[in-house]
């Protein structure tokens, strides 16, 4: 999918593998104006291979990348950050938030990889997983990606790539979550602040939320943005106005 304005394109991926027994999709996001193309998030571990089948399939090299943006720590959008690094043909600028930064860097653990965490994951695999995938999916959770971060950014910044960028802090799914508004193409990529679920935009899963109060309270800021479309990196995308929905999911009312 794509939203053109001028030479700048936003595309939305489709990255799925099978996981657990059921299709696991993710949905990282490009902006390119043949220039500079960013990449936001960067599905799990591994996935490289299809990250860049994917941006193929939209004629793109991943190559190509010159920026990643990582909107939060989770390992389903740092996975494959240090295999894109180490493939580059030159360098690639990694971009987030100061308080998401020292997690993506290795230097503080996951907030939501606990020893309790680890516990379950392991209990809570099949027994006919595999030994050896059994093995690898504990040494990432034991071990996850880490990867220098070169540039923080802030809420309010407005980033000078592919025709502007605007940083919008949506912290409560992680601390230093934030989602991004592409302003040409009036394209919200909320990361993980909201979900498409059959057809129907949602706020963020609350099992994975670490703060859902103030997630709730993050997506009334998404409602001040002229919003002509939503990816979502679970669910994908929508169309059409989304303002209303977003004060109906933050509790906001609406004066007339």
């Amino acid at each position: 999918m794509s939203t053109n304005q001028a030479a700048t394109s936003v595309l939305m991926l489709d990255v799925s593998a099978v996981m657990m027994g059921s299709v696991n999709t993710v949905h990282p996001a490009v902006i390119t104006d043949g220039n500079d193309t960013l990449l936001i998030d960067t599905g799990y571990p591994g996935q490289y291979p299809l990250l860049r089948e994917a941006m193929k399939s939209h004629g793109l090299s991943i190559d190509s990348i010159t920026h990643v943006i990582i909107t939060h720590q989770d390992l389903d959008h740092i996975g494959s950050l240090p295999a894109i690094r180490q493939h580059a043909p030159r360098p690639v600028e990694v971009m987030s938030s100061q308080e998401e930064r020292p997690y993506i860097q290795g230097e503080k653990r996951l907030i939501k990889v606990t020893t309790e965490a680890i516990e379950r994951a392991k209990a809570s695999l099949p027994p006919e997983v595999p030994a050896e995938w059994r093995n690898a999916f504990i040494s990432t959770l034991e071990n996850p990606p880490r990867s220098p971060v070169d540039t923080i950014i802030h809420e309010g910044e407005e980033l000078p790539i592919c025709g502007g960028i605007v940083v919008i802090g949506t912290p409560g799914h992680t601390p230093g979550h934030i989602s991004l508004y592409h302003r040409p193409t009036r394209t919200l990529i909320a990361a993980d602040a909201l979900r498409v679920v059959d057809g129907e935009l949602h706020g963020p899963d609350a099992d994975t939320t670490v703060d859902m109060p103030l997630a709730t309270q993050s997506i009334a800021q998404l409602a001040a943005y002229d919003i002509s479309s939503v990816i979502c990196y679970h669910g994908g995308k929508l169309e059409g106005p989304v303002v209303q929905r977003l004060l109906e999911l933050s509790g906001t009312q609406r004066s007339l």
